[in-house]
């Protein structure tokens, strides 16, 4: 019993779900049609009873006056057998049965009161001895009624129609009521239908606009009021409400972020200068101190290096975040690439760094910007590798840019966050020195500011990762490929 109220009310949530996924038009315009049709089923029910009715009604009774008014026109006279008995004749002028028979498809019989056949229509059925009462035999309806001959001696006219006559007309009247209902549904949903989009045009104005606000994202819209004063009104002033909200926290937000970038930008602006001071310091005194101080001063030393190189990464972010771009002029890529490859060569720790750059691949940029991003993509590719390895290092010029790619034989990226290396702060499971996070989002941020892009993409021969940053060419020199090993 509760498995059988268990299924009935799951069939019960499918039935209402599957309701739901109806569009609204869809939904009031059946809704309206279904209520049409039975409506419509009703009346015609009872139209179609009546009707019929009715029809059988008047076949009955023109029946039943053709059988009275045959039996008042035929006269019979009445002769003397030779058995002393009185038998009754045709005469000549009564009425021709066939042709009387014709126009109503009648049959028509002139009987005596055992059955015996005086005169009938062609192809009239024996519909045996007369009856006071009409009855139906064969499909037919048969009337009959006495023609007296004498006062003590009778006949009978049986005047038949047949059934299947006043049925067809009854089916045909069924046929047309169940047309009619079937119209009047289809008529009722396509009014629905109709009218239901004019209902809704306004939720499709409103539908439309925010598709606008959401493809320009600008909440300053306006959006469009129906005349009257309904839920559909209630609806667009809700929703202006909304993004008046949402427009004002956006702005809110940004002037809130602008401020956090510009307060970044300067800080590390202004930390570089009390940073390269402390450097030289510790340089000295890393030259002039022995034993554990120098020890010390040392490691003060690379940890202030290393401060010095994260301050410089988030100056760079906060200028790119700020839209502030430093000068470019027209440079070689390839130098810079060979420059960053060379200053790398000393703490690549066994790795062999090759660079294929040929002169002469001219873009406009700024130095320190791209030699930044030359030195994070093949840091990234050491940090990430095992020594000994091979990283790559190729400048080209492709269809109006020039191409920079550095790739590795290292494990490569895992497929899941090819979308996340370049994410300010994301460090890899393969991080062998504690980086920043950094490297990679200052990569892009620096080709974006170049108006180029930089992708992670297949690596060629079944390599590790293969970075390709690609940039606007400046010029279209080219000379021979030079191959430069460190």
């Amino acid at each position: 019993m509760a498995s059988l109220g268990s299924y009935t009310r799951s069939a019960a949530r499918a039935t209402s779900s599957a309701h739901r996924r109806i569009p609204i038009r869809w939904r009031l315009a059946g809704g309206s049609a279904a209520l049409t049709l039975v409506i419509l089923c009703g009346f015609a029910t009872i139209v179609g009873v009546l009707t019929t009715k009715r029809i059988q009604s008047d076949f009955n009774r023109q029946v039943a006056g053709a059988a009275g008014d045959l039996a008042g026109t035929i006269q019979f006279q009445p002769y003397q057998t030779e058995f002393g008995g009185l038998r009754a004749r045709w005469k000549r002028t009564n009425p021709d049965l066939d042709t009387y028979a014709a126009p109503q498809n009648a049959a028509i019989r002139v009987v005596y009161l055992n059955g015996d056949p005086i005169k009938a229509s062609t192809n009239a059925p024996d519909f045996g001895p007369p009856q006071p009462q009409p009855v139906e035999e064969y499909g037919w309806r048969v009337e009959s009624r006495p023609i007296p001959i004498t006062l003590s001696d009778t006949v009978y006219v049986q005047y038949a129609r047949r059934l299947s006559d006043v049925r067809a007309t009854s089916n045909l009247v069924k046929l047309f009521l169940a047309l009619g209902v079937l119209g009047g549904a289809a008529l009722a949903l396509l009014a629905g239908l109709a009218t239901s989009r004019r209902a809704m045009a306004p939720i499709a104005e409103l539908t439309a606009a925010a598709r606008r606000i959401a493809r320009t994202r600008d909440a300053s819209t306006e959006l469009p009021h129906p005349e009257a004063e309904d839920e559909v009104a209630e609806l667009a002033r809700t929703l202006e409400s909304m993004l008046a909200s949402l427009g004002q926290a956006r702005g809110d937000t940004e002037a809130a972020l602008k401020r956090q970038r510009e307060f970044v930008a300067d800080a590390s602006h202004e930390l570089r200068t009390p940073l390269t001071s402390v450097l030289a310091n510790l340089e000295l005194l890393d030259e002039t101190l022995d034993g554990e101080q120098k020890e010390a001063a040392a490691s003060a030393l690379r940890s202030s290096r290393r401060m010095r190189r994260l301050v410089g990464d988030l100056l760079l972010l906060a200028r790119a975040d700020t839209g502030r771009e430093a000068p470019h002029r027209q440079l070689d890529l390839s130098a810079v690439v060979t420059e960053a490859a060379g200053e790398l060569e000393p703490v690549s720790g066994g790795h062999e760094i090759t660079v294929a750059a040929p002169a002469g691949m001219i873009v406009s940029g700024a130095r320190d910007e791209l030699h930044r991003l030359a030195l994070n993509l093949m840091e990234n590719a050491l940090r990430h590798t095992d020594p000994g390895t091979a990283v790559e290092a190729s400048v080209e010029r492709v269809d109006g840019q020039v191409v920079l790619s550095v790739e590795d034989d290292g494990p490569g990226v895992p497929e899941n966050l090819h979308d996340k290396v370049f994410e300010r702060f994301f460090r890899g499971a393969g991080d062998r020195s504690g980086s920043s996070g950094l490297g990679l989002s200052i990569v892009r941020a620096v080709a974006e500011s170049h108006g180029g892009n930089v992708r992670l993409e297949p690596p060629l021969d079944g390599r590790g990762a293969r970075f390709v940053v690609r940039l606007p060419a400046a010029s279209a020199a080219g000379v021979p490929e030079a191959q430069v090993s460190f």
